[in-house]
């Protein structure tokens, strides 16, 4: 498994690799092209990294989701094995936004709290002293 950015992954699914967009999530970007890296963004990816670090992990899809993206990315929610949603614990410890696409999608309510609870707690992208106080 190797992590692309704070949202992204790609792994070997058959023997395949496949790039996984972590559904309900957004990160600063890192790799969007003629974009510069935005703030927080390698923070997020290592994020990302450190959570998934020598992890095997499950993939749950969601029936009220695509199952690709337009740019052929499967959609997923991304497990470890002792049962940790990475996609929550993202936004959880303030690493990512919660990112609805067009229809509301499964852990959606408990994404917005889990992002209500971090901006209370002025965790990572909330903190003031993250990115200057700017926000999204």
């Amino acid at each position: 498994m190797r992590v692309v950015d704070g949202d992204t992954i790609r792994v070997l699914i058959d023997g395949e690799e496949k790039t996984i967009r972590l559904i309900g999530i957004d990160t600063p970007e890192t790799k969007a092209p003629q974009k510069p890296v935005e703030c927080f963004g390698q923070e997020a990816t290592e994020k990302l990294v450190n959570l998934l670090d020598d992890e095997e992990v499950i993939l749950e899809s969601d029936n009220t989701q695509s199952d690709q993206d337009r740019y052929g990315r499967l959609l997923r929610y991304v497990f470890l094995q002792d049962g940790t949603n990475v996609n929550l614990e993202m936004i959880k410890q303030g690493y990512a936004y919660e990112y609805t696409y067009g229809a509301p999608y499964i852990y959606q309510n408990e994404f917005k709290q889990a992002q209500q609870e971090a901006q209370l707690n002025d965790r990572g992208l909330w903190s003031p002293q993250t990115c200057d106080g700017k926000r999204e």
